[in-house]
């Protein structure tokens, strides 16, 4: 069965950095997408940044120029590099799979990991 344990999550001050990894197991696809959500309380979760198997990649504007998602397919691994970290990207982010999938639509995504803490504080 596909699984998807995300890490990386901490408490950081603004303008700090972080990297979320995504280790992906049991999933046999050669073309799918991935994708970064988050999740703050009382808000809808949105889409940051997706990657299709083909390594095109698409961003939530919020993140534009600050995130960089990226996979390591040899290890089965999906990163998410955050920089001039916000108090608003304050939330549970979470990695999600899908053979087809509508980039940073939750749509088509299947598969989703527990969600990893990300706090950042003024």
């Amino acid at each position: 069965q596909v699984q998807l344990v995300e890490s990386g999550g901490d408490s950081v001050q603004a303008g700090g950095s972080l990297r979320l990894s995504c280790a992906a197991s049991g999933y046999p696809y050669s073309s799918y997408y991935m994708g970064w959500f988050r999740q703050a309380p009382g808000k809808e979760r949105e889409g940051v940044a997706a990657i299709d198997s083909d390594g095109s990649t698409s961003y939530a504007d919020s993140v534009k120029g600050r995130f960089t998602i990226s996979q390591d397919n040899a290890k089965n691994t999906l990163y998410l590099q955050m920089n001039s970290l916000k108090p608003e990207d304050t939330a549970m982010y979470y990695c999600a799979a899908g053979r087809v999938a509508l980039w940073l639509l939750p749509y088509g995504y299947n598969y989703w990991g527990q969600g990893t803490q990300v706090t950042v504080s003024s």
